[in-house]
């Protein structure tokens, strides 16, 4: 991990949802000294109890942290499997076919545009999130072209330029907790399954991207997951 060292009392806002991802993310931004400021958001998702994991992480670090609720946009961005449970929820790896069904309309934009706007109110230079390259196969949200787009608009958009830093824009999900591994994180302290039951169900297809990176980097995964069966086929 490259480590750039911030001007002294830099902030940094997180976009952090309690996943595998944002949670190295959060990490990274630490480790490199930035003070760090968590932004997470309630927005109908089906998987809500991820909120609940981050609240806990940023407790144990002592790192400032809101949840805003922008529910009341519910049903301008109901037609996903990710924000209405009327939608079933796909199964097995992705593909194009099954990841479009999780796809909600315009869901970084959004996220991005109120956390550049909280960058801003807080004196932040940066705003990170945590795009990896796994999910460049149909998220357009989450390209290279998006990324560069949205942070020359956080650039002009108030008379303080803000940096949309993405770090993992062209990282797998198994080299960003290959990074994480290194920092000796503790990924029981994240939530990654859309379905968001008590356990993780092992069959959607982000529970299998997850499992698929832990067995790219030789360690079991240390949540507990309902289906153990699709678990076990998922890493072999």
């Amino acid at each position: 991990m490259s480590i750039s060292q911030p001007p002294p009392g830099a902030t940094a806002v997180v976009i952090y949802s309690g996943g595998m991802d944002s949670f190295t993310l959060l990490h990274r931004a630490i480790n490199e000294g930035y003070r760090v400021h968590a932004l997470s958001f309630h927005y109908g998702q089906r998987h809500a109890r991820e909120l609940d994991t981050a609240r806990h992480v940023c407790q144990q670090l002592g790192v400032p942290h809101q949840v805003v609720d922008i529910r009341s946009i519910h049903s301008l961005i109901d037609n996903s499997a990710l924000t209405n449970t009327a939608h079933d929820m796909p199964h097995g790896d992705y593909d194009s076919d099954n990841l479009s069904a999780t796809v909600v309309p315009n869901r970084n934009m959004i996220l991005l545009s109120l956390a550049i706007a909280n960058a801003v109110n807080i004196g932040a230079s940066r705003v990170d999130y945590g795009a990896h390259g796994g999910d460049h196969v149909l998220y357009p949200d989450c390209r290279p072209a998006f990324v560069e787009a949205m942070s020359h608009v956080a650039r002009i958009a108030n008379f303080s330029p803000i940096d949309v830093h993405a770090p993992y824009l062209h990282a797998s999900k198994a080299e960003i907790l290959a990074e994480g591994l290194a920092l000796g994180l503790d990924y029981r302290d994240t939530w990654t399954c859309y379905e968001g039951g008590e356990l993780a169900c092992g069959r959607c297809g982000s529970c299998r991207e997850r499992l698929a990176a832990f067995a790219a980097n030789g360690v079991s995964d240390p949540l507990a997951y309902a289906d153990d069966t699709e678990a076990d086929a998922c890493i072999r």
